[in-house]
């Protein structure tokens, strides 16, 4: 099955403009080659593909599933320092997606070493992670945020995952068996900060430990998106 991305509507099928270039000049197709196209936000449709030139057509076959109702992206979302070696972030990435997370938002520490995110590459890499697991709902892909901000927007049941003994700290499972919906934070390579604990427990967001071993912060990541699709779907 090849899945695509593109604009559904109940009289059109167009792909987007990177994926009609993929189809040409990465893939070579070939006329009445099928294909799947989503609009990652529910639609997909299967399709033969008509090339005049460098334009695509999609000739619909049949229309698997509509746009779902109700899409909010509920769920796990992680709040994640990106690594200063961006492929371990890439990892993350890709995991928690295939995981079937439903939103990531970079976050900018006090002891983060990575700065500054290409967005767009970012977006590149969420939506060929999206395809390859055969995802229909896309998930949601905040920009590189601060801390502080982030706080200011957030809703309730924020936990927070981190290394000090000295705070009090619920189990990942004890969290799991309570709700659905949720947002954990993972901190960057030399964890939070003290004063940023303090501020998040201040701010009422509860403590969780993810096990005795220390990991690395997309390892932990993972880990928790694993949890997650675990609890829910076992």
């Amino acid at each position: 099955m090849r899945l695509f991305i593109g604009n559904i509507t109940p009289e059109h099928v167009t792909l987007n403009q990177e994926e009609e270039h993929h189809i040409i000049k990465v893939l070579r197709m070939n006329d009445g080659e099928e294909i799947y196209v989503t609009d990652g936000l529910g639609s997909l449709v299967r399709g033969k593909i008509s090339i005049m030139g460098k334009k695509i057509s999609i000739n619909v076959l049949e229309i698997i599933k509509t746009k779902q109702t109700g899409i909010d992206n509920k769920g796990l979302h992680i709040a994640i320092a990106p690594t200063k070696n961006i492929d371990r972030f890439d990892f993350f990435l890709e995991k928690s997606i295939e995981l079937g997370i439903s939103t990531i938002t970079p976050i900018l520490c006090a002891n983060s070493e990575r700065k500054h995110l290409n967005y767009e590459k970012v977006l590149k890499q969420a939506y060929g992670a999206c395809k390859q697991c055969l995802r229909t709902v896309f998930p949601i892909i905040n920009p590189l945020t601060n801390l502080q901000d982030f706080l200011k927007n957030s809703a309730e049941n924020i936990y927070v995952a981190h290394c000090y003994n000295e705070f009090e700290k619920k189990s990942i499972n004890q969290v799991l068996k309570n709700r659905k919906d949720l947002t954990i934070l993972i901190g960057p390579e030399g964890d939070f900060s003290k004063k940023e604990i303090e501020h998040l427990y201040n701010y009422s967001a509860t403590g969780i430990s993810l096990g005795e071993n220390r990991l690395r912060t997309e390892t932990a990541g993972i880990f928790v998106a694993s949890c997650y699709y675990y609890s829910n779907f076992h």
